[in-house]
């Protein structure tokens, strides 16, 4: 297994809170977590929010609640500070000032007073930045002054050689310093770009490793000149392989994808609502880029921690599984101890119904209930049909469609009968419990030569409504005696008044 480094590592996620957070962006969140704690290290969380145009104030909740939902806490961040507070670049204006003065005293950059009208004269004749204001004059800089012309500061990049940047996974990319065409450093309102931001506060927060997506590689370049000319060491750089969407064909989409007939979200808020474990999510996104190894898919956080180097990082592309994130999710939840589950299925179930969450947790009927359905479902939001009839009062189990109650190659009036039966054995029985129904019922419908199935079936959907439910027995255990029989009464009289109409 390769290795990068062993010494602890400082790495930091640092976003821009302009929308809600993607399942890309989490990916590079865990993977800057796993190498921070793989190392003994630090995960640093910093807000890139210079582009107050997009700022999105939801979008900051968004992400750290994301992040928190994942289990990835961070050691120094914009909530809890740290020695290189603060966190959000917005507040650090006066830090980037100061770095981008001293690039122009000591002849790195320039102040540029091109006007908006002459750059789009540039654009509009498919120019690039002519550097036109790179070696003025003190007289004509002056002339500027005087006439109170904004400016920007823009960067002097190298004008012959090449840089190389050293990807950890990519090996070196080679750049013409001449085809970097002097970019600005500091907008006109004093607010700095991306690129003077992120060297000044990767270098000030002492970063050692910069894992980001691929789509910053054309950027990276930039970047090692501006380390250079502030004569700083460049952290470590770890581009990582973009996600395509679920059908292979092109970078996952910021908006909802269909895929064969099925929608898919690329948004980490829907998977929290939409009944996914963080457990089965940190699991899967490990794998987008990442092998444990080429047996085992099914890790913990602890195994993957104890391995993961971003050496290991695989730089080729990879389509998201979507299927696979259901199966792995289904696989969590069977894992779970049943108390486990009902906790973390009470919120869902909860919701549909109307009912408290807190109340629902301590609920008989949800503990009993809980590990019937635990196996059949593969997300948590798949759980309320398979129980809300246990939560329903009798009144609110209806028979819309009469012949549920009928029995395989039973009449109407046979599954009466059946019914009857039913109503006379959980009258009857003691003790009330599973074992003996079962045995009840098996023992009636031998006597009364119906098939166990047929005279189950009738049964099962007079107490739960459906034709499709837990465990007959169970369910009846769930709801009590009482309740079981009433509903089975309610379903004697709809069954009959169906024969009626049908006579």
């Amino acid at each position: 297994m390769a290795t990068i480094s062993t010494l602890p590592a400082r790495v930091r996620f640092a976003p821009s809170p302009t929308g809600f957070l993607h399942l890309g962006g989490l990916r590079t969140a865990l993977f800057d977590w796993l190498y921070a704690r793989h190392t003994g290290g630090q995960f640093i969380l910093r807000i890139e929010d210079t582009d107050q145009k997009r700022f999105n104030p939801e979008s900051l909740d968004d992400l750290m609640r994301s992040l928190r939902w994942l289990g990835l806490e961070w050691d120094e961040g914009p909530d809890i500070g740290g020695p290189h507070a603060p966190y959000i670049q917005s507040e650090r204006r006066a830090i980037y000032r100061q770095y981008a003065d001293w690039l122009v005293e000591h002849g790195k950059a320039y102040r540029c007073y091109t006007t908006e009208a002459e750059l789009e004269e540039l654009r509009a004749a498919g120019k690039p930045y002519d550097r036109r204001h790179r070696n003025l004059t003190p007289e004509q800089r002056a002339a500027f002054e005087a006439e109170g012309r904004p400016y920007v500061i823009r960067f002097a990049a190298p004008l012959t050689g090449s840089t190389t940047v050293h990807d950890a996974i990519r090996g070196p990319i080679t750049v013409e310093n001449s085809s970097v065409v002097d970019p600005v450093l500091l907008k006109s309102d004093g607010l700095p770009t991306y690129h003077l931001a992120v060297v000044v506060d990767d270098h000030l927060m002492e970063i050692t490793h910069v894992l980001r997506g691929e789509e910053w590689i054309p950027s990276a370049p930039l970047h090692v000149m501006i380390f250079d000319a502030f004569g700083w060491s460049a952290p470590v750089f770890v581009h990582l392989p973009v996600i395509l969407d679920p059908s292979g064909k092109g970078k996952m989409s910021k908006r909802k994808t269909v895929v064969d007939g099925r929608e898919f979200s690329p948004f980490v808020r829907d998977y929290i609502s939409g009944g996914y474990l963080p457990d089965a999510m940190f699991n899967f996104l490990a794998n987008m880029g990442w092998s444990y190894d080429a047996e085992q898919e099914i890790f913990t956080r602890e195994e993957a921690i104890s391995r993961f180097d971003v050496a290991d990082i695989s730089p080729k592309a990879t389509a998201l599984p979507f299927g696979k994130l259901e199966w792995m999710n289904g696989v969590y939840i069977r894992r779970m101890a049943p108390t486990q589950f009902a906790e973390a299925v009470a919120p869902y179930i909860a919701a549909d119904l109307g009912m408290s969450v807190e109340s629902l947790r301590h609920d008989r009927r949800l503990i009993e209930l809980a590990p019937l359905i635990q196996e059949r479902i593969k997300v948590l939001t798949e759980a309320t049909p398979l129980v809300d009839w246990a939560f329903a009062p009798a009144e609110q189990i209806t028979y819309p469609d009469p012949t549920l109650l009928i029995g395989k190659k039973l009449t109407a009036v046979e599954s009466i009968d059946v019914l009857k039966a039913s109503a006379e054995i959980v009258a009857d029985i003691e003790p009330f419990e599973v074992s003996a129904l079962e045995a009840a019922f098996r023992s009636r419908a031998e006597a009364m030569q119906v098939k166990l199935g047929s005279f189950l079936a009738p049964v099962r959907v007079a107490i739960t409504g459906k034709p499709v439910s837990p465990p007959l027995f169970e369910s009846m255990h769930v709801l009590g005696r009482a309740e079981t029989l009433i509903r089975i009464g309610n379903a004697i009289q709809a069954l009959r008044l169906h024969a009626m109409q049908t006579a």
